[in-house]
């Protein structure tokens, strides 16, 4: 890859990953983080939110070093293992807007008989 590849890469949409998504999403340390860029295999940017800073890192880069640490399965696990929690709590919150949507279903049916019943 030539260093344009490379500059556009962290202009691409999901192409960057923060030190703490990767510690979350891929189960690493932030030691492993700083080791791996001491030793050149992951390139970062300094960036800010809020004036709390962080390494924006390259997730090919963070992959490829998971990857190559843990082995080739490693990182689809996690990956597998993060769409399900997101799918379960998805799940939950529909479960709780069900419930609610019954609820104000009976409500309006009663509110409805009661009318129904006033006109006859």
């Amino acid at each position: 890859m030539n260093s344009g590849e490379k500059k556009a890469d962290w202009f691409k949409k999901g192409a960057t990953l923060s030190d703490k998504s990767a510690r979350k999403d891929l189960g690493i340390t932030q030691e492993e983080i700083y080791k791996t860029i001491n030793d050149g295999k992951l390139h970062y940017h300094i960036s800010n939110v809020y004036g709390n800073l962080y390494f924006k890192l390259l997730r090919s880069e963070v992959e490829a070093f998971v990857t190559e640490k843990y082995g080739k399965d490693y990182v689809e696990k996690k990956k597998i293992e993060k769409e399900v929690t997101q799918i379960n709590k998805e799940l939950k919150k529909l479960k709780t807007q069900i419930a609610a949507f019954k609820q104000r279903r009976v409500k309006l049916l009663e509110r409805l008989n009661t009318i129904i019943e006033k006109n006859e």
